[in-house]
């Protein structure tokens, strides 16, 4: 992915717009899928297959680079594990736009937590609104499982950002997140083949699992892994707040999810502030 983004010169913010267009896609997919192999199902094929994927492509090495940053790889492979876990469980209790709403709030917390200037924090607070309208708690049933799934999933969200950057400027190419992936498939492996078992290895659900670990893991954490080097952190955390708006759109285009007049006012907001994150950033 590092050698496509250098030769197409495609700059870090467009790296981090095209993985949240790809990984709202590829949720919408799993979560179209659910009723054939279950969320733990769909979650270990989408990180399973994806770390297969990563170990054919870039053939990372056990090296002292590796070794040394072991403890580094454990934690960003948990967070990987347990963030994709998580998320798909709270969607398969609520609507997939409540549940990227309230997981946003953990890479919010990020962009506010790094902020330093006055208007970084304008752009929060436009996401902010905007993440609100895309919530509709009114006149929806909420699971609150589902929402404390979505806020669970949140906080790994934002530890899974710390700790791809730290992993990019650690360990050279994509052999830290291969190796992280690696160390999430091993986690979830229990949980995966318990829930559904021989489901998982049928031609059908291997091929759309195979679709949606391209979508929802390789391609969008291989860009955002490269952009992390070079684009803030604060940044990065405000650009993600297009990922309501991608949810939506996809929600609609997949799962046959209309959009409001609430909705069109939240992406006309969350899409200024991500505007404005690149416009003025430092």
């Amino acid at each position: 992915m590092k050698q496509i983004a250098a030769r197409l010169a495609v700059p870090p913010m467009g790296l981090v717009l095209f993985s949240i267009g790809s990984v709202q896609i590829g949720s919408a997919l799993a979560k179209s899928l659910f009723q054939q192999v279950g969320p733990t199902g769909m979650v270990l094929l989408r990180v399973g297959l994806a770390a297969v994927i990563l170990f054919v492509i870039w053939r990372p090495r056990w090296q002292g680079l590796v070794r040394t940053h072991l403890w580094l790889l454990v934690a960003f492979g948990l967070s990987l594990a347990l963030m994709n876990w998580s998320f798909y469980e709270a969607i398969s209790r609520i609507p997939i736009g409540i549940g990227v709403a309230l997981e946003f709030l953990g890479p919010l917390g990020v962009a506010i937590a790094n902020s330093r200037r006055w208007v970084d924090g304008l752009w929060v607070l436009l996401a902010a609104a905007g993440i609100l309208l895309l919530a509709p708690f009114q006149g929806v049933e909420v699971d609150p499982l589902g929402v404390a799934l979505a806020l669970l999933a949140g906080g790994f969200w934002a530890a899974y950002i710390l700790l791809s950057a730290r992993t990019g400027r650690a360990i050279a190419g994509i052999d830290g997140l291969a190796w992280a992936m690696a160390i999430a498939t091993v986690v979830l492996l229990p949980v995966g083949i318990l829930g559904e078992g021989a489901a998982l290895l049928q031609p059908q659900a291997l091929t759309l699992g195979l679709g949606v670990a391209l979508l929802s893991s390789v391609i969008p954490y291989s860009f955002e892994l490269v952009a992390l080097r070079s684009l803030p952190v604060k940044t990065f955390g405000v650009l993600l707040s297009l990922e309501p708006v991608a949810a939506a759109i996809a929600g609609w285009l997949i799962l046959g999810e209309t959009l409001s007049l609430r909705a069109i006012v939240a992406i006309l907001l969350v899409s200024l502030a991500a505007a404005g994150a690149a416009c003025f950033r430092a």
